[in-house]
């Protein structure tokens, strides 16, 4: 038998999975019907640590460029 699974549980899947697959979090506060989205942001910030790494190593790549 599978556990029970709320309704609020499923919500907060997609919203981690979106986040995770690089869904811009704008668009995910917007399906959740997030007034803000600093609300998206603080409620998942734990889907995006990797933000940091893949921003810092996006910046790298265009500083350091080799035409």
């Amino acid at each position: 038998m599978l556990p029970a699974i709320r309704l609020h549980d499923l919500r907060h899947t997609h919203a981690t999975l979106a986040l995770q697959a690089g869904v811009h979090p704008k668009v995910v506060s917007e399906r959740l019907g997030h007034a803000t989205i600093s609300i998206t942001l603080d409620t998942y910030s734990h889907a995006i640590p990797a933000m940091q790494e893949e921003a810092a190593a996006l910046i790298a790549g265009l500083v350091f460029a080799v035409d």
